[in-house]
């Protein structure tokens, strides 16, 4: 019946990319339109009017340009489709149920616990779901890392690997402040592997977008570099003109500029259109004004069953993985060509996609001691530089102060049309970095890590958030990390930051592991561990969490076996308690706190008191440890005292009931690191009395407790 109506004619007409009758790719997109209407409705909740807009262009873009393998979700060769608007989920779920990844069972149960098809897109390739998306802007930063990620596989192993980055991107996107960053660097670096689509219809959440913008989007994208094409976003025969036209460019990345129609094809149980009304945008198309039966009947469904796929789409979509398959088969034939012209390349390609980390031993890495944390950092990162050629790298304007320029040194950034280096250069841009990170990261195989100072995190958090939503490897190293960066001042004294950061280390995966690893490294021989720790966690994120000024070598023999410890997240660093007895104090921290620990524990053992130093570099990691473990390193129910150059709370949980969290609780000031110490009272002395201070409030807590109690 289907092939009666339509003819779904399926050549070769451009290098990749299939010709359909515009009438059935209409059509398809009505089918589309449908089920995102009817799965909000049922769902009872979603975003429907903007997935009913951008239909046609995205169901033009899965009918005849994207190449994927039906069969093999993962294949290399893929072109990749990524989200920014992650509440047009409906959009997606019902071009993936088009292309056989979902099915009608899955959109059904849109929004529902366990569902495959949430309410905003989470992570899973099989799917064919490249992306999570929800935090507008995020998306399309995430493309854009994808498309360096391609430029620099390409650049080492040929055109084999060529594929298009294309992203769904929309008004609200744009409007975010990620959207100047990501357009200036992809103009920069002139990559014509990445095209947009911004669905233009003139509509957001809460109004019309002539409320908020009326500046030059065209003339704005231009000047960046982009090649803008301008079309109506309806219109099949302007769509594809559009879409061959960025496919076809060599020089600039691409805009399609679409002006669509917001929730196309919407309309009340009187026939009157709810096109392009703000009610639209955020709720059911009944509690919108409109009505969903009457849309579904309007766009040629059936309202009794709308969760249906018309046997002409349908068929159309079969015969068009038939001719996918035959692309595949094709370019696995110039694979197998090129494997065996270039069996080096082959055999590296293939472990770098095996996914598997670079494995460290640095064991025997020439170091210097009494040095910043940062700068061990540094040459650990030149090391990685010469020896493991799958990391990318990159710093938001402070290379020469992070000391991420080890590893520049031994490298090259990326330039237009020349990505033989491996350090992007991103400028000023930290939530633009990190949103990149992860879109590298999305390349199996790459590893990517990026550093800024560690009070300007704040700008990073959602994309940090996100990669750790997706399980994403990405390494962060944050320096100047306390408020002894001294004079530059509060604005960049990091003192709430580490109680931040490490919430992310609060929430569990279900295989039991922290969702992020925060790692605050005491000396120059703990960065070494925390180094290989960062790439022993390949599942989730990791920030190193490094000092600006010099941190002496801790106490004890062999330091780089010693420090192996970190793995359990804290280890005996000194004790003078005799065997068989509890030390009559345990004094923990971490980072160049636990020197000046040992400092004051050294002035108390003087006066003949039995303490021990405990180094921290992760409380969460240390508390997922057997309870054996966490009782021989902190005896329960003696007197435990930590210090933090943050927020006390950071260790709250470790110090359990009749302990006692020191920190700092104000902002900073400026003035030379050695003056504030002493202001704050990080001086061994200082620590010293504080914790004799604590001794006589456990001493009485311990009285009060046994006259409660009995």
């Amino acid at each position: 019946m289907a092939r009666k109506n339509y003819i779904w004619r399926v050549k070769n007409n451009i290098e990749r990319g299939f010709t359909v009758q515009d009438a059935l790719v209409t059509k398809a997109a009505d089918n589309v339109r449908i089920l995102s209407a009817a799965m909000v409705q049922k769902a009872k909740s979603g975003h429907p009017g903007g997935a009913m807009g951008a239909a046609d262009a995205t169901t033009l873009l899965f009918a005849e340009f994207l190449r994927f393998d039906p069969d093999d979700p993962e294949w290399m060769g893929r072109d990749r489709f990524f989200m920014d608007p992650g509440h047009m989920s409906p959009l997606l779920y019902s071009e993936l149920v088009l292309t056989g990844r979902l099915t009608l069972d899955d959109v059904k149960d849109f929004r529902q616990l366990g569902s495959r098809t949430p309410g905003h897109p989470e992570l899973d390739v099989m799917l064919g779901i490249e992306n999570s998306s929800g935090p507008l802007g995020i998306g399309h930063g995430i493309a854009l890392g994808a498309a360096i990620a391609e430029r620099f596989m390409v650049e080492r192993f040929g055109s084999i690997l060529e594929h298009k980055t294309v992203c769904l991107v929309s008004d609200g996107g744009l409007e975010e402040e990620i959207a100047y960053g990501v357009g200036r660097i992809a103009g920069h670096l002139k990559l014509s592997n990445l095209i947009f689509f911004y669905d233009a219809n003139q509509v957001q959440l809460s109004c019309k977008t002539e409320d908020v913008m009326s500046h030059d989007f065209v003339g704005q994208y231009k000047a960046w570099g982009f090649r803008v094409i301008e079309c109506d976003g309806s219109n099949i025969a302007e769509l594809r003109k559009a879409f061959k036209e960025a496919w076809a460019e060599k020089e600039k990345p691409t805009l399609v500029f679409g002006h669509t129609t917001m929730a196309k094809g919407a309309v009340a149980e009187d026939g009157k259109s709810y096109e392009g009304e703000v009610s639209t945008h955020g709720q059911p198309l009944n509690a919108a004004g409109a009505s969903t039966t009457a849309t579904v009947k309007n766009l040629g469904g059936n309202p009794d069953d709308p969760f249906q796929v018309f046997d002409d789409v349908k068929a159309g979509f079969e015969a068009r993985a038939e001719e996918l398959r035959k692309v595949v088969s094709e370019w696995k034939k110039a694979k197998a060509a090129w494997d065996a012209a270039n069996a080096e390349k082959s055999a590296t390609l293939n472990e770098w996609l095996s996914g598997k980390a670079p494995v460290l031993n640095l064991s025997s890495l020439p170091i210097k001691e009494g040095v910043a944390t940062r700068v061990t950092s540094g040459t650990v990162l030149g090391y990685l530089a010469e020896n493991f050629h799958n990391i990318i790298c990159s710093s938001a304007d402070l290379s020469n102060s992070d000391n991420t320029q080890a590893f520049l040194n031994k490298t090259g950034i990326f330039r237009p049309n020349d990505f033989k280096g491996a350090f992007v250069q991103v400028g000023v841009a930290e939530l633009t970095m990190g949103a990149i990170m992860n879109g590298i990261a999305l390349q199996k195989g790459l590893f990517p890590i990026c550093a800024t100072f560690f009070v300007f995190s704040d700008f990073m958090k959602p994309a940090i958030r996100m990669a750790a939503l997706m399980g994403l490897p990405v390494k962060y190293v944050f320096t100047h990390d306390s408020f002894r960066v001294g004079e530059d001042g509060p604005t960049h004294q990091p003192i709430e930051h580490e109680t931040q950061i490490r919430l992310l280390e609060g929430l569990t995966k279900e295989n039991g592991k922290a969702e992020m690893l925060v790692l605050r490294p005491a000396d120059a021989f703990e960065t070494l561990a925390a180094w290989e720790m960062a790439f022993e966690n390949n599942d989730s994120p990791t920030a190193l969490i490094l000092t600006r000024q010099v941190v002496n070598t801790l106490p004890g023999e062999n330091r780089y076996e010693a420090a192996k410890a970190c793995r359990k997240g804290a280890y005996i660093v000194s004790d003078n308690t005799a065997a068989g007895k509890n030390p009559d104090l345990t004094l923990v921290a971490n980072g160049s706190d636990v020197l000046l620990e040992h400092q004051a524990a050294e002035l108390l053992r003087a006066e003949g008191k039995a303490v021990r130093v405990v180094s921290m570099i992760s409380p969460a990691l240390f508390l997922k440890q057997e309870k054996a473990y966490r009782d021989q390193v902190l005896v329960p129910w003696t007197p435990v005292f930590a210090l933090s150059s943050g927020l006390p709370v950071l260790f709250d949980r470790i110090v359990g009931g009749f302990g006692k969290a020191c920190g700092l609780e104000r902002f900073g000031a400026s003035a030379p690191a050695g003056v504030l110490e002493k202001e704050f009272g990080y001086v061994p002395e200082a620590v010293a009395a504080k914790a004799k201070e604590y001794l006589a409030e456990f001493a009485q807590n311990v009285a009060d407790f046994k006259k409660v109690n009995g």
